[in-house]
This record gives C-alpha cells, sequence and structure tokens, in this order.
C-alpha cells in the first residue's frame, strides 16, 4: 500500500488524468476495499484465516502491478478496484488471524500489529524513493514489489496459527507445551464428554466396553429405568449467517467516526499547515510525518497500556488527548504548536482503533471474521468520508474549524467508550430441586 501511495502522481500522470477524477478513482478504489472485506470475512470464518491469507495477501500482492499498467481512465478504474478487493480481502483476514493469535497469547498484542503496518508504510516510501532515483519505470517498480511480497506471502503461509490451538493460558493449565496443544484439546474434549455422547469412551463395566462386565450391569431381558427422551438441539446457524449482537455494531460506529477523525490528518494536515499557516511546502510535510510517526510509537506502546489498565482506558484517554491535540492545532497560529499538536493527535488515535478490531473479534469466536469484517467495513467508510465531508464544509467556513467535526468525534468516542469492557459472565442458571413424588 505505501509503495502504491508513493506512486500515485506518475500513475496519474501516465494515465492522462486529473486531480478531481483521481479523487472519483480512489472512491472506486475504496468501494472495490469494502466488497473484498465482507467477503473475506466469512470466507474466513468458514475456512480458517490461516487459508484465507495467503491467497488474498498473493492478491493484493498481485494486482498491485495493474494500476502502472494503466494508460487511460478505464484501464486504471479497472485496475483500482481489483487493487482494492485485494487490500479488502487481506485486511479482514490478517486482522481475523491477529484476533486468533492475540487469543492464542492471552493478552493485547492488536496494536503491535497495526504498528508494524505503519512500519511497513515507512519502508516503502524509503524503497520508493530510492527507485525513483534509479530511475525505475512505475510498471517495473510496483511489479518487483509486488513479485517480492507474493512470494514472502507463499513462504509465511505454513507458519500461519492453526484454529483450535490451545492458548497460554489453557497451555499452562494442561502443563502441555504448544506442540502438544492439538493433542491435549482432544482428550480434554474426551475426557469432558458424557457418558454416552458421540466419541466419548464407555466406562468400564459398560455394554461394549472392553474388559469383563460388571455383575451388576442389567441383564438384555431387563427394562432399564425409562429415561427421559432428550430435546432435539437445532443445528448452529452458520457464521455468515448470524445476527451481529449489538456492541458489534456500536464498536463499528465508534470505529467509523475516529477513522474518520484518522483520515483528516491523511489528507488534510499538510494542507493545513501550508494555506492556512502560510508555511513552506517542506514544512507542511512535516505535519503529516509527525503524525505518522506518533502513530506508530503509540502502536508500539498501546498493547501493554491495554494490558495494564485494560481497552476502555486506551480509547479514553486516547481519544480526550487526540481532542486536544487537534484542538491546539486548530487553534494555533504558530507552526510549531501545529505540529506539536498534529504529532498529539496522532498519538491520541494510535492504540484506540486496534481495540475495536480486537474487541469485535472476540465477540464471538466462531464469527470472529465477519464481525472484524463489520467493524473494518465501517471504519473503511469513515476513512472514505473524511475528504468527503471536510471539502465541502471548506465553502463556508476556513479549514481549520472544520477540524472540530472531528473533535467532537473524539469526545463522543471519550464517553462511550465504555462499550469496550467485556460483557459480565452470565450467572450459571441453578436447577430447581426435584419435585417430591408420593410412594
Amino acid at each position: 500500500m505505501g509503495v502504491w501511495v508513493v506512486h500515485i502522481p506518475s500513475v496519474e500522470a501516465r494515465a492522462g488524468i486529473s486531480h478531481a477524477v483521481l479523487g472519483w478513482l480512489l472512491l472506486c478504489m475504496g468501494g472495490g476495499a469494502f466488497a473484498g472485506l465482507q467477503l473475506a470475512g466469512p470466507l474466513s470464518d468458514r475456512f480458517g484465516s490461516h487459508r484465507t491469507l495467503p491467497v488474498a495477501a498473493v492478491l493484493c500482492s498481485g494486482s498491485l502491478v495493474l494500476p502502472g499498467l494503466a494508460e487511460n481512465v478505464w484501464a486504471l478504474g479497472a485496475a483500482v478496484v481489483v487493487f482494492g478487493f485485494g487490500n479488502g480481502c487481506m485486511d479482514v483476514s490478517m486482522n481475523t488471524h491477529a484476533v486468533q493469535v492475540e487469543r492464542g497469547y492471552g493478552r493485547p498484542v492488536m496494536s503491535a500489529f497495526h504498528a508494524v503496518f505503519s512500519i511497513g508504510g515507512v519502508f516503502a516510501a524509503l524503497a520508493g524513493a530510492r527507485t525513483i532515483s534509479w530511475g525505475w519505470s512505475v510498471p517495473l517498480t510496483l511489479g518487483c514489489i509486488g513479485a517480492l511480497c507474493a512470494v514472502a506471502s507463499v513462504l509465511t503461509a505454513p507458519t500461519l496459527l492453526r484454529p483450535g490451538t490451545l492458548s497460554a493460558a489453557d497451555a499452562r493449565d494442561t502443563g502441555t507445551v504448544p506442540e502438544e496443544a492439538g493433542k491435549a484439546a482432544g482428550a480434554a474434549s474426551g475426557a469432558a464428554a458424557p457418558a454416552g455422547a458421540p466419541g466419548a469412551a464407555a466406562p468400564a463395566g459398560a455394554p461394549g466396553a472392553d474388559g469383563p462386565a460388571d455383575p451388576r450391569t442389567p441383564l438384555p431381558h431387563q427394562t432399564p429405568a425409562r429415561q427421559p427422551a432428550p430435546l432435539p438441539e437445532a443445528p448452529p446457524a452458520p457464521a455468515g449467517k448470524r445476527r451481529p449482537p449489538r456492541r458489534v455494531w456500536a464498536l463499528a460506529l465508534l470505529a467509523l467516526i475516529l477513522m474518520l477523525s484518522e483520515g483528516v490528518a491523511y489528507d488534510w494536515s499538510v494542507l493545513h499547515v501550508k494555506t492556512v499557516l502560510d508555511a513552506p511546502a517542506a514544512t507542511a510535510a512535516l505535519a503529516y510525518g509527525a503524525f505518522a510517526t506518533a502513530m506508530t510509537l503509540g502502536r508500539l506502546s498501546a498493547d501493554r497500556v491495554a494490558a495494564r489498565y485494560g481497552p476502555v482506558f486506551v480509547v479514553r484517554y486516547g481519544a480526550g488527548l487526540a481532542a486536544a491535540g487537534l484542538t491546539a492545532a486548530a487553534l494555533s497560529s504558530w507552526v510549531p504548536l501545529a505540529l506539536a499538536g498534529w504529532t498529539v493527535f496522532g498519538l491520541g488515535l494510535s492504540g484506540c482503533v486496534p481495540q475495536f478490531f480486537s474487541a469485535a473479534g472476540h465477540v464471538d469466536e466462531d464469527a470472529s471474521g465477519a464481525n472484524v469484517s463489520r467493524v473494518a467495513g465501517l471504519g473503511y467508510l469513515g476513512m472514505l468520508a473524511g475528504p468527503a465531508i471536510i471539502g465541502p464544509m471548506t465553502a463556508f467556513m476556513p479549514l481549520n474549524l472544520t477540524f472540530f467535526l472531528p473533535v467532537a468525534f473524539c469526545v463522543t468516542a471519550v464517553f462511550t467508550a465504555g462499550i469496550l469492557r467485556p460483557p459480565a459472565p452470565a450467572r450459571a442458571a441453578v436447577s430447581p430441586a426435584p419435585a417430591r413424588t408420593r410412594a
């Protein structure tokens, strides 16, 4: 993704399109990503993210070269839709797999994955700058990077975590090592199965069990005590067809408003410092650089904060810090203070969105992919809606004043962060005492 962003101006010039047309094509790319998100989520639940992730990664990597080959608007439109579709499939697959890995660790690790994603963007910018200085063509650069990523996807596929692996806490409780987790899980399920259940071992002395029969066992001609017929159990609904809990949609709405706020920094931070504060172009570029650096550093430390204080703390105080930082940037007439405000804004937002992905994936283990796709899908819509909302608002108010809309969204997240608190476990139902019967 980072290599694609670096080469957008060259792709635009090769296709001979204007900035306005490019904006519409980027919306088409977002539509393709949204479609990929909705498809890959249920597929990850059905086949396992360890299977869907390598396929999605190869698709995303292979389609990277397509925008570089486009020489007109129609070819570029089709190319970015395919590339966006591959990116959406990979996004939900890797976040679903990260939820599974986090479940195995038994502690928060989601923010670290997002931090590595940000670091990948830094490497992409460096690689893109180097290949441009070497005079490489756009198709050559995108093709080489895409091929490298596809090979990496295939080579790392065998190391992905399989479903059903015991978590770290379960492994400690059973005294097993990770390699024995699968055997221990099977043994535990067999030991916990009630007598007479499919796959349960017959007790010693029972009919059909190995070894001599217990003399107290009823003979075939004796009538056993009548037992009530078990009630038929309805088969569980497929993960993709289950009605998602309201909590998932609440998480998705919070992800939407905070990713919209994050998108404002991507699209408007540099323009704000350059046009509102009249700073040189090189200085204005530092606004996004400061924001991105703070996002990366914050994500590297957010997991430790979440493990100690919980995800509610991360979102509540992070969103509050982001609101304060963006307010300072919007009201400042001094460039250093504005840059500091964008830095604080990125630091505050850094750990928020990963908490929503993680919480959605843990709502229902069998529907992790579908739930993550819902949260990520609305989040992507928020990311795309940022420029679409801020742009028209600048027609009747200064750019810096439009930033109070994402400030209001961050304040909303402060007061609604409690949705991240895991629901209290339901109390076990107490079986009523058996009714006394007359002899």
